[in-house]
């Protein structure tokens, strides 16, 4: 994939963020309507675009490589689960705020930002790995994740791990849509044209809502004191240069197909994601340190993604 390719694609995502940011400027979007379009995102047209990523006739994956792609992501989430007990050691970071910085280093914006960038950039085959990839993140999050950020906190405010409450969590819009679109691809199955066409113009709204959301987040923040931050500069080098880095590296000489290799690199890549903050906000948490981390990280992503891909895409491709 050329370098030109690389930087349209991801100066067309640059710009959408960019609307975002200015739509918050002139106040067509304020929390209440990000929160609505998150939630429309999130619960509609993100699980839409996993389907219609499957239902693509791009798409040349085997079942193989479904087995594959379960076996990585279980691997890539091994490593970051460790890691992210490391990490805030690692930051030498206040004992308070450790569980922030370990959600941060596990819960990545796979999704959100991960789906889209990697219809934008990757080849076809790519998507299998991603979806695969946020189907363990579902599972994780609602389980080890809340385990975390409930670390700690006890009474009322502390999140719920009733096996029927986690139950309910892990059963999101999300993760039910990437079982069905894993199941619809392991089956071969074809929808009818009148909702084939339905999912596919869903999922296309997906790119532009989920950038422009990231764009209204990045301006609500004091973008400016988080940039100077030294701490999430340590992070961004470790976590989203060094880590994909050496993912890459390490499924390149082990002769991993390239679609699986630049994949999982993304989602090794992608900044710090929004859930960890939206559930810590709930239980009242103080979420400077993590909203923080989502502005700075997702700002610096658009370059340091750009540069990764097209590193390795010229090594690989």
């Amino acid at each position: 994939m050329s370098l030109g390719i690389i930087l349209q694609q991801m100066g067309v995502i640059c710009i959408l963020v960019a609307i975002g940011v200015y739509m918050h400027k002139r106040g067509i979007a304020d929390n209440l309507t990000s929160k609505k379009l998150s939630a429309i995102v999130v619960d509609i047209c993100n699980p839409a675009l996993i389907l219609a990523s499957m239902l693509d006739g791009d798409l040349t994956a085997t079942h193989h490589d479904l087995l594959v792609a379960a076996a990585l992501g279980a691997g890539l989430y091994v490593l970051l689960v460790a890691l992210g007990f490391l990490m805030p050691h690692i930051l030498r970071s206040e004992p308070e705020n450790r569980r922030f910085y370990n959600l941060m280093t596990v819960y990545t914006n796979t999704g959100f930002l991960g789906i889209p960038v990697a219809r934008a950039v990757l080849p076809a085959n790519s998507i299998l790995y991603v979806i695969v990839v946020n189907v363990f993140y579902s599972l994780l999050f609602y389980t080890h994740g809340m385990a975390i950020l409930g670390n700690g906190r006890e009474g009322e405010d502390a999140p719920k791990r009733g096996f029927a409450a986690t139950l309910r969590n892990i059963i999101n819009p999300g993760t039910v849509m990437a079982l069905v679109s894993l199941a619809v691809f392991w089956l071969d199955l074809k929808l009818p044209p009148i909702l084939g066409n339905t999912v596919s113009y869903i999922g296309n709204a997906t790119v532009f809502l989920s950038m422009a959301l990231l764009g209204i987040n990045i301006a609500r923040s004091d973008f400016a004191k988080h940039i100077k931050n030294a701490r999430i500069w340590v992070y961004i080098v470790l976590r989203m240069i060094l880590l994909p880095t050496l993912v890459m590296f390490a499924m390149n000489a082990l002769s991993f197909d390239p679609a699986a290799t630049l994949a999982i690199g993304l989602m090794a890549a992608v900044p710090v994601g929004n859930l960890p903050m939206i559930q810590a906000e709930k239980i009242g948490e103080d979420t400077s340190i993590l909203t923080s981390a989502i502005a700075v990280t997702t700002a610096v992503s658009m370059v340091t993604i750009t540069a990764l891909v097209f590193a390795f895409s010229a090594l690989l491709l």
